[in-house]
């Protein structure tokens, strides 16, 4: 057994994100084995709850809380600093002195580093943090470009600051640790090309799927009304990036949709949806949710599932959990990038408006192959598996299980 040292942006528990999916599976996969020590941060107040369940599965847990607004008007230091507001906003006194107090005890055998920020609190520590891994999980520097290229300004000129100075730190951490790992081979090689100093030491970790938890087999009431044909978008609806998706989908796509077939609800499911979002509930046929207990019954119950991003980095857990509940999914371009999957046979691709509503109405006139969703299923089990695709994460730490 060994002692870990695990920094993450975003307390891991419960994984109800994408990111904390990814995390959590990670923890919970060496905490199985080894000593690990979680120092982390807590930007929503009702996950403080779960802290305490973490500490039966890791030596120790330093969890903070912190108030995204207090601390993004923080990171504005960053201006001065001519830092990234990133790597700002997540500056923390009490953090490092967590880590300072751990690292005091005793050398550890290895470091994970989940998202790029946190690699701050161990840099020049190299000698007392073992083998260490960073997991950028996306090119974050890269989503700022995209970002960029949609606002107006001024917040293009800082959204444009923002990737040049975060790219930057990104490189500086990439050639401290040992190795660099992204969430697919795409996001891996275009890292290689903006860092190749370090492209020797960088690769990827295919994301997982739970599939025994997203399955067609489980049994769900349905949550639509008689008589409505829905198509499913599922996210936390406080990231741009989804707002953007359903506001797109809903003002330019769903009315082409809803005309051909007059019957069809388009349902936005998904926790804390900005205010942009609520405004849609008064466009003909959509229906906001807010936050769920459980998203399967949407989707088990949908006519297909749609992801419509214009913005996206790495992989998209959506468009994989209704893949592996044997939905037809319609995804754009975007979000289809860095998928083992091909279109066509395990999910299909739409780009721009009419090509995106054509295809959705496709689905619902019965003009798709009916195996398409047993396809998908098929792939997401072949090329998603967790306990597959950590052993990536094993070899990496090179630690040896002496129990």
């Amino acid at each position: 057994m060994a002692d870990i040292l695990f920094l993450a942006h975003r307390i891991p528990y419960p994984p109800n994100k994408g990111d904390k999916i990814r995390s959590w599976h990670m923890l919970l996969h060496l905490a199985k084995r080894h000593s690990v020590y979680l120092g982390c941060f807590v930007d929503d107040p009702e996950d403080m709850a779960h802290v305490a369940f973490l500490r039966t599965i890791c030596a120790d847990v330093c969890a903070l809380p912190i108030n995204p607004l207090h601390n993004k008007i923080r990171s504005l230091q960053g201006l001065l600093r001519d830092e990234a507001l990133s790597v700002a906003f997540y500056r923390d006194a009490r953090m490092t002195a967590w880590v300072d107090r751990v690292l005091g005890q005793g050398p550890m055998a290895a470091t994970v580093l989940f998202s790029s920020p946190v690699g701050q609190f161990i840099l020049g520590r190299g000698r007392v943090c073992g083998r260490t891994v960073m997991d950028f999980v996306d090119i974050d520097s890269d989503k700022w470009r995209q970002y960029a290229e949609n606002k107006p300004w001024p917040m293009s000129w800082i959204y444009q600051r923002e990737q040049r100075k975060l790219l930057a730190f990104e490189r500086k951490m990439a050639a401290t640790v040992q190795s660099s790992l992204f969430v697919s081979p795409k996001e891996a090689e275009l890292f290689q090309k903006l860092a190749p100093e370090v492209a020797a030491r960088v690769g990827h970790l295919n994301n997982g799927v739970d599939f025994n938890y997203f399955s067609p087999d489980h049994v769900f009431p349905s949550p639509y009304k008689m008589g409505e044909r829905a198509l499913v978008f599922t996210g936390a609806m406080d990231y741009w990036a989804n707002v953007d998706a359903v506001d797109w989908f809903a003002r330019a796509i769903f009315p082409q949709i809803r005309a051909a077939a007059p019957d069809t609800v388009f349902y936005i499911v998904g926790g804390k949806p900005m205010a942009a979002v609520q405004a849609l509930r008064s466009l003909p046929g959509v229906v906001v949710t807010g936050r769920v207990e459980d998203v399967r019954p949407y989707v088990a119950h949908a006519a297909l599932a749609v992801c419509p991003l214009r913005i996206a980095r790495g992989i998209q857990n959506k468009v994989l959990e209704g893949m592996a509940m044997a939905q037809p999914v319609v995804a754009t371009p975007q979000a289809f990038e860095g998928i083992e999957a091909t279109p066509g046979e395990h999910l299909l691709v739409a780009d721009g408006v009419d090509d995106f509503a054509a295809t959705v109405l496709d689905v619902l006139s019965g003009r798709v192959d009916p195996e398409l969703g047993a396809r998908a299923r098929n792939c997401v089990m072949t090329n998603y598996s967790w306990d597959q695709n950590l052993k990536v994460l094993d070899i990496l730490l090179d630690i040896q299980d002496n129990d």
